[in-house]
């Protein structure tokens, strides 16, 4: 089966195939580095995580270009509202960003480029639009991008120009030919700090956020590459913009493949830091396993919107519980996926159908029944196996049982050694209620003949 995705560009599924063979190119729009990572940047990041485990297991080799923004009005501002510098304050969020991906088992991209160290490659393309007439320098001593002069306006997006308005993260300014210019240099300021200003044609200044991308991915992918990858709260303006920015330079297609992930919603409106609505990675890790997490993000479909809540991310503690009890009663095989194996095959049809996690994961736990019926050391290999294509089931079942129980575990052992010795003076009553006790902390102990053991409930 060809793997088929659904290309926002066009609206419709299409079949995939790279422009170079046997080698995937994907770009995929990064974090604005002033703050600590939110759920919802963790929903894009896992998304295009499996996006490039799926291609690398169908055989792909695959570069993978993940930028960071580590320059931008909002960093200047929280940079200067905490009295460091920008560079400063980017290095320690890029640290904490790294340390969220890692807990999530995001794999690191191939490529990580900063902003900053590209602003060369972006004046030069700024130059090459102003060459083609595309951007002019305005009164005001930025340079803006001549919207109406590029044909292709609004592809993406699927509006008129008439339809569309300026959406820039900045105001619209008097200086500009049209409300729907977009700005590429923004003319240096007084009041910002010397080490977010450079030297350029066009006076001292700095590069506006579209045109980093733009620059990034032609110096690291070419000036067409294969898929090109973000949040869909990007699509308008950022990637129409980017669109505007690469084809209008460069005179050519910028990505065959445009994808979008959907939104996390907190009570039907979109998680975001501007809507103070959000939660950040770490203090949803502060109740959650990570692999709670990732799989709660997995097993929804990436265009889709996913609801957050604690209810949500308990029961998909729950369900990911299930597969790996399954995984704790017999030793998984180590298995080399046949995928003509009809679990794997469905499990291909599923991913190769625009990445279609929910039914993916649904094969997963048709595995972890037959695996409890029939004990199988094989089937266990099989669903660890596919599991670890989705980043998930890689765990020891009891190290996963036990994660995230908020507990420290010399004190839960105590409890269990003292319950054990109340059992035997037949003191029933303080059995139970450490046990009781226990239960209301999320332990659940469990008793065989070979003795207790706990785990997170």
């Amino acid at each position: 089966m060809t793997l088929r995705i659904h290309n926002t560009l066009t609206r419709a599924l299409e079949n995939f195939s790279p422009l170079e063979p046997g080698h995937v190119r994907m770009y995929v729009c990064g974090m604005t580095v002033y703050d600590l990572c939110h759920l919802g940047h963790a929903r894009s990041m896992v998304a295009f995580d499996v996006v490039q485990r799926w291609l690398k297991a169908s055989g792909y080799r695959v570069t993978y270009v993940r930028n960071i923004t580590d320059i931008d009005d909002k960093i200047i501002k929280r940079s200067l509202e905490n009295g460091e510098t920008v560079r400063g304050l980017t290095d320690r969020m890029i640290d904490a960003l790294h340390q969220d991906a890692d807990a999530l088992g995001i794999e690191r991209p191939t490529h990580e480029p900063r902003a900053m160290d590209y602003v060369p490659q972006m004046l030069a393309m700024i130059g090459i639009l102003q060459d083609k007439g595309l951007a002019y320098q305005a009164s005001n001593g930025d340079v803006n991008y001549a919207v109406r002069k590029f044909p292709g306006y609004g592809k993406l997006s699927g509006k008129s120009l008439d339809e569309l308005q300026a959406g820039e993260r900045v105001a619209v300014d008097d200086g500009k030919q049209d409300p729907l210019d977009f700005v590429l240099w923004k003319s240096a300021k007084t009041s910002e700090p010397d080490e977010v200003k450079w030297a350029s044609p066009f006076g001292a200044g700095r590069p506006g956020w579209h045109i980093e991308c733009s620059a990034m991915s032609c110096e690291m992918l070419g000036q067409s590459f294969d898929i090109h990858g973000g949040g869909a709260d990007l699509q308008f303006p950022h990637h129409e913009n980017e669109i505007a920015q690469s084809e209008g330079a460069n005179g050519q297609k910028m990505a065959s493949v445009w994808m979008h992930n959907g939104f996390i919603n907190v009570d039907n409106e979109k998680m975001s830091k501007s809507l103070g609505n959000f939660f950040t990675i770490r203090d949803v890790l502060k109740e959650f396993d990570a692999e709670t997490v990732r799989f709660f993000v997995v097993r929804s479909h990436y265009r889709s919107q996913l609801n957050y809540s604690d209810v949500h991310l308990n029961d998909a503690r729950g369900a990911l519980k299930r597969l790996y009890t399954a995984l704790g009663t017999v030793t998984p095989d180590e298995v080399t996926i046949d995928w003509a194996e009809p679990h794997a095959a469905r499990f291909k049809a599923a991913m190769d159908e625009d990445f279609g996690t929910p039914e993916a994961v649904a094969v997963l736990f048709e595995l972890a029944s037959e695996v409890n019926r029939t004990q199988s050391a094989q089937t266990a290999g099989l669903l660890k196996a596919l599991g670890g294509v989705l980043g998930l089931l890689q765990d020891d079942p009891k190290a996963f049982a036990q994660a995230g129980a908020g507990v420290d575990e010399e004190a839960i052992q105590a409890q269990i050694a003292a319950r054990a010795a109340a059992k035997a003076a037949k003191n029933f009553a303080e059995a139970d209620r450490i046990r009781q006790a226990l239960a209301a902390d999320g332990i659940v102990l469990k008793d065989s003949p070979t003795g207790t053991t706990w785990e997170r409930g």
